[in-house]
């Protein structure tokens, strides 16, 4: 048939049987080559269209994909647009409203016998052993044939629509409710019949007077529902009749107005709790204000212990010991005990131990330092609210250089006089320091053409400057020159000296030297340490004196104060 269609060009009807027969197969070229040809001569109107099952011509224009019906809903894959248009709706024969399952077992029918099929444990025929809800027997029905509980009603699947699906007091039962309210109704008539009896007999017996018995029928009546009550800020009890206040009393001063700094405690006005203090800013001690904040209540009675022991919980079970605050308290208590006794007891130890060693029990045993020095001769006085008034003078200050040091008989000190940029004495009005006082003599006198020279202004080098290390040993050197050599001639002097020429000479050469490695240094460190030379920061071999003098000389001292100020 393939090669058939090869060949020749089959009439419409018979081309169109074929490839829709073969269409769901793999289609060869030259069929798929065939098919185009007629679909485009069909369009060009040269062909006949082509004819659905009901004798309707389709549209050749149409896609393939809306006229093709899928290979797995019509095996037969004829031509057809039947899918296309609109499907007749099959009617369903849905439950009305009101209809719901019945519940219960079946009240007319009564089984005396275990049938077939039946439940084992209580015989009834509607379920199976597995579902069964009764209490399960020692001995089943099925053995002994007795107490056959009635069967259930069957229950037959409803078929609900949509609004029957959502309807959710279908199956409700009005009836129900309405008992209820009877019964309520019964037993509150009921109550109300048992009191009055009760009244009836006390006014009978003379201990309730008639006044007082209307009067506790009719508060009982307005009282009725006063479980009902949602006061806020109250909590009404019913049957003690009293009221619970958790608001503050109106006399007392509201936390928010105790202090009017936007910048004070922050004030929650939804939970009424301010929790900070809002005295913190103003300076005034806590425990002298009246209130401090609700953190402050936190932090008393057991509530620092309760902290201790949950944070010893956590460090305990970090080192592997199995213990929980609320799972095993007794146990963590306890182990928190000994965990106390043994640290003590390692500090008392630890203790005694250096005591025996080193000594100073004497001072431990010494009485407090507050006793010793509580009682004084000092008078002074305070106020109510712990300031000192009066007594207790301001201690001054002191300085570790002299200060106060009057000489050359003067009356002043130095500096208590300044004048066109020089400073002097305010006795005598005299701009140099080493002078003697003139008195009123010497502020008549005009001391204008009395400046001060620089040698003046600079105060005298009374300590000599520390020698350097090369001084220290030119010093050792010359002395045992001049000791070994009292007995040569005058020309070792000049040796001496020529070797002191060297010696600086040396020196001024390892500054210098020392100033390059250090910009050599300073250029190493600004480079990659990866791309650093190797090695290149190490010295092999060992430095000279000079250099060790220049190192000295040149090097920073991180502790001077004024090596910030040092100019290299």
């Amino acid at each position: 048939m393939t090669e058939q269609l090869s060949t020749t060009k089959l009439p419409s009807s018979t081309s169109e049987g074929i490839v829709g027969l073969d269409e769901p197969k793999k289609m060869t070229r030259e069929d798929w080559r065939v098919k185009k040809e007629l679909e485009e001569q069909r369009k060009l109107g040269n062909a006949p269209a082509e004819v659905d099952e009901e004798g309707k011509d389709i549209n050749p224009h149409i896609p393939q994909y809306i006229s093709s019906v899928p290979w797995y809903i019509d095996p037969s894959n004829r031509p057809t647009l039947k899918h296309q248009r609109g499907q007749e709706e099959k009617s369903v024969p849905y439950s009305t409203i009101g209809e719901w399952y019945k519940r219960g077992v079946e009240e007319k029918a009564v089984t005396t016998k275990f049938g077939k099929g039946a439940c084992e444990n209580c015989g009834a025929v509607t379920h199976k052993k597995k579902d069964c809800l009764k209490r399960p027997r020692k001995v089943g029905a099925r053995f002994t044939g007795s107490r056959i509980a009635p069967d259930e009603h069957s229950q037959v699947l409803l078929l609900l629509d949509y609004e029957g699906k959502r309807d959710r007091w279908n199956g409700y039962d009005p009836d129900d409710h309405q008992r209820i309210v009877d019964e309520y109704a019964t037993l509150d008539l009921a109550k109300r019949t048992l009191k009055a009896r009760k009244l009836l007999d006390e006014l009978a017996s003379g201990k309730l007077d008639q006044t007082e018995g209307e009067k506790g029928s009719k508060d009982e009546d307005e009282n009725k529902y006063a479980e009902d009550i949602d006061m806020p800020g109250q909590n009404f009890d019913s049957k003690r009749r009293i009221t619970v206040r958790n608001l503050r009393i109106r006399e007392d001063t509201a936390n928010y107005l105790r202090n009017l700094d936007p910048n004070s405690a922050y004030y929650d006005p939804k939970t009424r709790v301010m929790r900070e203090n809002p005295y913190s800013n103003t300076g005034i001690n806590p425990d002298e204000v009246g209130y401090a904040g609700d953190n402050l209540a936190r932090y008393t009675g057991a509530t620092i212990t309760m902290a201790q022991t949950q944070l010893f919980a956590w460090e305990a079970y970090e080192r592997g010991s199995e213990v929980h605050l609320q799972a095993d308290p007794t146990k963590l208590e306890l182990l928190h005990l000994s965990f106390k006794d043994k640290k003590e007891y390692f500090k008392e130890q630890q203790r005694d131990s250096i005591l025996e060693k080193y000594g100073g029990q004497e001072h431990l045993d010494a009485p407090p330092r507050e006793l010793l020095l509580a009682q004084t001769e000092d008078y002074v006085e305070y106020s109510r609210h712990g300031a000192v008034l009066k007594g207790l003078e301001k201690a001054v200050v002191r300085s570790k250089y002299e200060e106060d040091v009057i000489i050359n008989n003067h009356m002043c000190i130095w500096g208590t006089y300044w004048k066109d940029g020089y400073w002097g004495f305010k006795c005598c009005h005299s701009m140099v320091k080493q002078s003697y006082c003139t008195g009123e003599a010497g502020i008549t006198v005009s001391n204008t053409d009395c400046v001060p020279f620089e040698e003046d202004l600079t105060e005298p080098q009374e300590k000599e400057q520390p020698k350097t290390l090369l001084e220290m040993h030119r010093d050792n050197v010359t002395k045992e020159k001049k000791k070994s050599k009292k007995n040569k001639k005058r020309g070792s002097d000049k040796s001496d000296s020529e070797d002191e020429e060297k010696k600086k000479e040396k020196l001024k050469k390892a500054l210098e030297a020392e100033d390059k490695h250090r910009k050599h240094i300073d250029a190493l460190m600004q480079i990659d340490e990866r791309k650093r030379p190797y090695s290149s920061l190490q010295e092999v071999k060992a430095p000279t004196e000079e250099e060790l003098e220049a190192f000295r000389m040149k090097r920073c001292r991180t502790d001077d104060p004024m090596a910030s100020l040092l100019v290299m």
